[in-house]
């Protein structure tokens, strides 16, 4: 573990130095078409890795492409990135794919993180149930990013709250998935909410 303080990787909150471990995972998920594979893209500092296939006439009849319709390809395995926070730590992330048939790779994916990205989009919030679930069931700390896509509604962090049914005890931010910076307060507020969790299991 290292105290880190840094300017790479800051959510723009006051805060006292945080004990990181040198080799952080975080894991990147959420429902199919919310911006997954976009934000570990828009925010590694190197090429991800990603494995994405074309959506098949028969993928089609199976996933749910209301309000991405435009949507032609899908995540098969996991999207891959890293940043360097500093010299000493390096943060790892894994994007989980989307769809209902490929959440037997979940468990695996999310082994040994400190925390999660739950991504959801306002056009479709039910398609965060899933992963909220998923990662309150296996207590791993979480943190809600509302993708701001263009055209979608925008809502109140009450009403999304009250639409996902999360509480104030569950850090909620908006986001661009897009957006480099906006993507780093993002693993920010990650990291916050992990070593806040596990301070107070230790204390």
């Amino acid at each position: 573990m290292v105290s880190v303080q840094s300017d790479r990787l800051d959510s723009g909150q006051p805060r006292e130095e945080l004990l990181v471990p040198s080799s952080v995972k975080i894991v990147v998920a959420g429902g199919f078409g919310v911006g997954k594979t976009t934000m570990v893209g828009a925010v590694s500092e190197i090429t991800p890795l990603r494995t994405e296939e074309l959506l098949t006439e028969a993928g089609t009849q199976i996933d749910d492409l209301a309000g991405v319709e435009g949507k032609n390809t899908t995540t098969v395995a996991l999207d891959f990135g890293r940043i360097t926070i500093n010299p000493e730590v390096v943060l790892y992330l894994f994007g989980t794919p989307g769809q209902d048939r490929f959440w037997f790779m979940w468990d695996e994916l999310s082994y040994g993180a400190i925390g999660a990205v739950v991504l959801v989009d306002t056009r479709r919030l039910d398609g965060g149930f899933g992963a909220i679930d998923f990662f309150e069931r296996r207590g791993i700390p979480f943190v809600v990013a509302v993708n701001c896509f263009e055209g979608g509604h925008s809502y109140s962090e009450d009403e999304v709250r009250h639409a996902l049914d999360v509480g104030d005890n569950v850090p909620l931010v908006l986001c661009d998935a897009r957006d480099r910076e906006s993507c780093k307060t993002v693993l920010a507020r990650v990291i916050e909410h992990a070593m806040s969790k596990l301070d107070h299991a230790v204390a």
